[in-house]
This record gives C-alpha cells, sequence and structure tokens, in this order.
C-alpha cells in the first residue's frame, strides 16, 4: 500500500487504516483509504498496488501466507462432516489460486468466488454465487469471515454470519456487522456449525 501511495505522490496511510480495509475489493479499498480522491485516482492507486505487489511477488519479497493455526484441521474435519466448502474473497482469481496451491488445500472446496468476478464485499453476490454452485440454499450456509464486511455480505446473502477474532477486524466491530457469534480459536469452528 505504501508503494501505491507513494507511487501518485501521496503519503501512505497508517497500517492500521490498511489493515481495516483488508477485504475489500481494491478500488473499492482505495476509496475508504483517499474519500477526497475522484475515480481515475483510486484507478490508479489500485493498479499501483497490483503492480507493486506483483513486483514483491516476482522478486521472491512476497512472504507466504500462512493458514491460520488449526485451519487445516478444521477444514478437513467440516469435509468429514459433509459440509460443502467455498470461498468467497476481495482476493483476486490469481491470488486465490496461488495461496491455495501453496499449501495444498485447492481440492477441498467446490467454489471460488473472488472480487474478480464480483462487486466488492459487503455485496452479497459472490457469497451468493457460492451458495448456489455448491447447491445449498442459505439457511444451511454459513459465512465464516474476519472482517465486519464478512458479516455485513452474510447478512445480506440470508446465511449465517461466523466471525473469527484472529484477523484485522475486532470482536465488537464483527458483533455490530451482524456475526452470530465468534471464535476465538479455529477449533471452535465445527461446534459452532453443529
Amino acid at each position: 500500500m505504501d508503494a501505491a501511495f507513494r507511487a501518485s505522490g501521496l503519503v501512505p496511510p497508517p497500517l492500521a487504516a490498511t489493515r481495516q480495509i483488508v477485504g475489500l475489493s481494491l478500488y473499492e479499498a482505495m476509496q475508504v483509504l483517499l474519500p477526497t480522491a475522484d475515480e481515475p485516482a483510486h484507478r490508479k492507486l489500485a493498479q499501483d498496488y497490483k503492480s507493486a505487489f506483483d513486483d514483491l511477488r516476482q522478486t521472491d519479497r512476497l512472504d507466504p501466507e500462512p493458514l491460520f493455526e488449526g485451519i487445516a484441521d478444521v477444514l478437513a474435519t467440516l469435509i468429514d462432516r459433509g459440509w460443502r466448502l467455498g470461498v468467497a474473497t476481495g482476493k483476486s482469481d490469481r491470488g486465490l489460486a496461488r495461496v491455495l496451491a501453496s499449501h495444498g488445500i485447492a481440492d477441498r472446496f467446490v467454489t471460488l468466488q473472488t472480487a474478480d468476478r464480483h462487486p466488492s464485499k459487503p455485496d452479497p453476490s459472490m457469497l451468493i454465487a457460492a451458495m448456489d454452485e455448491a447447491g445449498v440454499p442459505a439457511q444451511d450456509s454459513a459465512m465464516i469471515g474476519d472482517t465486519s464486511f464478512d458479516m455485513a455480505m452474510a447478512r445480506a446473502a440470508g446465511c449465517r454470519a461466523i466471525g473469527v477474532a484472529w484477523g484485522y477486524h475486532g470482536v465488537a466491530d464483527l458483533a455490530a456487522a451482524g456475526a452470530d457469534v465468534v471464535a476465538t480459536h479455529a477449533s471452535e469452528l465445527p461446534g459452532m456449525l453443529a
């Protein structure tokens, strides 16, 4: 984010502000971070962010994204219990594919919905598409997420909203956005879905 803002001669936002936009699509994130700018400026910032991210990836300065502690076990448990898993993310198709491949978990998901094909969260489009592709109605679905945007998207799509406390949005923010419950550790998730 710092590189994107500097490319436009702007002072980068504080780290706390950048963390609060995690989950939004890039253009919408730039609108939040720089609300006084116009559309061309937001588009340029989004493109500069992509370029900076690609530069990091090309030079191997980009740290691999780890799975949160216990998530691999939770995925296995949920699949064993018959859950059909999907992803609804603000990441691009390429970014999501990279993360799933690096952890060898792409085959665990029956649907992958990204910001490349949907409006930004909290618009429910990607979650509705995920439920449709998985063949599961909203009343039998749950969105597990770490941002208030995830909780608002779940509410808009008519499914359960399960927050996780290990992301950048606090428990109070998740609850205010509509979380039914908030897990403090991954091991709590299977019980919350029972």
